[in-house]
């Protein structure tokens, strides 16, 4: 098995690429080790000293570390993520495919614009957030402002600040009459 390794706009968080699906649906954000109980993967690689957070994408992981130098931590994690594909144990564990995603909210009035705003968000934004090792979804809408909520490499981002401002907002500002700021949640 080889797994390639991509560096993200984060310094502290590292793309890695084992070649194969890693979870079907939507991501999942580890922040803390408690929260990884849930998924076999996410737990060992939180066991390897150094590591803060793990983001599981449909092909790839993505792991925060701390203060630790990658050159030390960065084997362990490949051995963590190489023998969990070659045990056949499952990224999460039976019975937790749903994500608990918390309460959108937006007024009634306003379900044609979120619908375009959500569409707008799964067709040009995710795709390339993900290629940086995260994910952005949708939290709300109101008056003229879109709530989003920054997962995996771009969460704690020194960029991720102009990807919002200057990238999405500017994109939802341009196809979306009535939407003027966005906002990290």
């Amino acid at each position: 098995m080889f797994i390639q390794t991509e560096a993200t706009p984060n310094p502290a968080t590292l793309k890695f690429l084992p070649g194969r699906d890693v979870l079907v649906g939507e991501p999942r954000d580890f922040r803390q080790a408690e929260s990884a109980a849930i998924s076999p993967l996410a737990a060992a690689l939180f066991d390897v000293p150094g590591v803060e957070g793990v983001f599981l994408g449909s092909d790839f992981i993505s792991v925060t570390k701390d203060t630790a130098e990658w050159s030390h931590i960065k084997p362990a994690i490949l051995g963590v993520i190489m023998e969990h594909f070659l045990s056949g144990k499952p990224v999460l564990n039976d019975g937790t495919a749903e994500v608990a995603t918390g309460e959108e909210f937006f007024d009634e009035g306003d379900s044609e614009t979120v619908e375009v705003i959500k569409e707008l968000l799964a067709t040009r934004v995710r795709p390339a957030v993900a290629m940086d090792g995260g994910d952005i979804t949708f939290k709300g809408f109101k008056e003229g402002t879109v709530f989003l909520h920054m997962q995996g490499a771009c969460s704690g981002c020194p960029s991720s600040t102009a990807t919002l401002k200057s990238g999405i907002e500017n994109l939802l500002r341009h196809f979306v009459p009535g939407v003027e700021a966005v906002q990290q949640v």
